[in-house]
C-alpha cells in the first residue's frame, strides 16, 4: 500500500497523506520550447532548488508542451496535479482580468518600466487576486525578451496589417490588440505556428524573440519586424496549497530560487535578444525596425473601449502607464 501511496505522490506532484517529505516530489510544468531563455531559466529554478533542498523535496521539471498547453498546464496546477508552471503572466488573464493589461500592446515603456511595476502596489494587489480567487502564488516575476512581429511580407504601417490572417495565443486581450491593429487573429497552436506559415494557413504571427527563433518562425516568413509591442515577463508560480504544506525552510528555498533564478532570466534575455535578431538576418530573414508610433497611436484609441467592455478595471492602464 505504501509503494502503491508514493507512485501516485509521484504522479500527481503532490505529497500523500503519510508519506515522509524526503519523498516528495513536485511537478514543475512550462510550455516554452526547450532551449529558449524561459525553459533555460526553469530548469535553472528547478536545479537549484534540488540542490538547496536535497533530501526533503524534489522538483521535477517537464519541458515544452509534454503537459499540454499552457491553458492546460495552469488548469492541472489549479487542481494540484501540477504543482509549478512557469511561462508568462498574460495567461492568468483567463481567471483574474487584471492581467489582460499585460497583453495589451505599447503598456510598457521599457523592461526598466515593468520592473517597476512589478515592484509595485498594483502587481501585489493583483498577484494577490491571482492566489485568493485561484490558489496560486507567484514567486517572482520579471520581464523578459520583447514580442515581435513575422510575416510574409512587410509591414511598415498598421495599414499593412489590413486583413492579414495572424496567428495570436488564445488570450482575449491578444485577439482584441490584433484586431485593433487590422488583422484576422487565426487560433493556431503555438507548435503548429510554423507549420501554419508554411502552408498559408497564417500569414504572419507574433511571439517572444527567442522562442519563435527556437520554432523557426523567421525561416516560414521572412520578414522580421521589430515592433516591440509587448514587453514581455516571465514567472515561477506554485499551488498555494503546496506551497502552505512545505516546511518554512523549504518555503524559503523556493522562493529564494525562484527569485534567483528568474533575475537571472531578465538578464539572459536582454542579452540575448540582439544577437538573435543577427542570427535571423544571418539565416535569411529580413529585419524590419518599424516606427511604432503609428502601431501605439492605434492601440492606445481602443483602451478606453476596452476598459469600457470590462476588459480590465477602468484607469488601470493609465496607473500602469504612470509608474515612473
Amino acid at each position: 500500500m505504501k509503494m502503491w501511496l508514493s507512485a501516485i505522490s509521484l504522479a500527481v506532484g503532490l505529497l500523500a497523506p503519510g508519506l515522509s517529505q524526503a519523498q516528495q516530489t513536485l511537478t514543475f510544468g512550462g510550455s516554452d520550447a526547450v532551449g529558449t531563455v524561459i525553459d533555460r531559466t526553469n530548469a535553472m529554478f528547478a536545479k537549484l532548488v534540488n540542490e538547496r533542498a536535497a533530501g526533503k523535496v524534489k522538483v521535477n521539471f517537464i519541458q515544452g508542451e509534454q503537459l499540454g498547453s499552457d491553458v492546460q498546464v495552469i488548469e492541472q496546477m489549479m487542481k494540484g496535479s501540477v504543482a509549478m508552471y512557469g511561462d508568462v503572466l498574460d495567461w492568468y488573464a483567463n481567471w483574474v482580468k487584471d492581467f489582460a493589461v499585460l497583453a495589451w500592446g505599447f503598456t510598457f515603456r521599457d523592461n526598466d518600466h515593468f520592473q517597476k511595476f512589478i515592484e509595485s502596489q498594483t502587481f501585489a494587489r493583483m498577484a494577490e487576486d491571482l492566489r485568493a480567487k485561484q490558489g496560486l502564488r507567484i514567486l517572482a516575476a520579471a520581464p523578459t525578451q520583447p514580442r515581435i512581429l513575422f510575416a510574409k511580407k512587410p509591414v511598415n504601417s498598421p495599414a499593412d496589417l489590413d486583413g492579414v490572417k495572424m496567428r495570436v495565443p488564445e488570450i482575449k486581450t491578444y485577439l482584441n490588440l490584433w484586431q485593433t491593429l487590422g488583422t484576422k487573429p487565426a487560433r493556431v497552436a503555438w507548435a503548429e505556428v510554423f507549420l501554419g506559415l508554411k502552408t498559408g494557413v497564417i500569414d504572419a504571427a507574433e511571439g517572444p524573440v527567442g522562442s519563435a527563433y527556437a520554432q523557426k518562425f523567421h525561416q516560414a516568413a521572412k520578414y522580421v519586424m521589430r515592433t516591440d509591442h509587448l514587453m514581455s515577463s516571465q514567472h515561477i508560480t506554485i499551488n498555494d496549497k503546496v506551497y502552505q504544506s512545505l516546511p518554512e525552510d523549504v518555503r524559503k528555498i523556493m522562493v529564494d530560487a525562484a527569485r534567483e533564478a528568474i533575475a537571472w532570466g531578465r538578464k539572459a534575455a536582454e542579452a540575448e535578444t540582439e544577437e538573435v535578431v543577427r542570427k535571423m538576418a544571418a539565416e535569411g530573414a529580413t529585419v524590419v525596425t518599424v516606427n511604432r508610433a503609428p502601431f501605439a497611436d492605434k492601440a492606445i484609441s481602443a483602451v478606453n473601449g476596452m476598459e469600457k467592455d470590462g476588459a480590465w478595471p477602468v484607469g488601470l492602464y493609465q496607473q500602469i502607464r504612470a509608474i515612473q
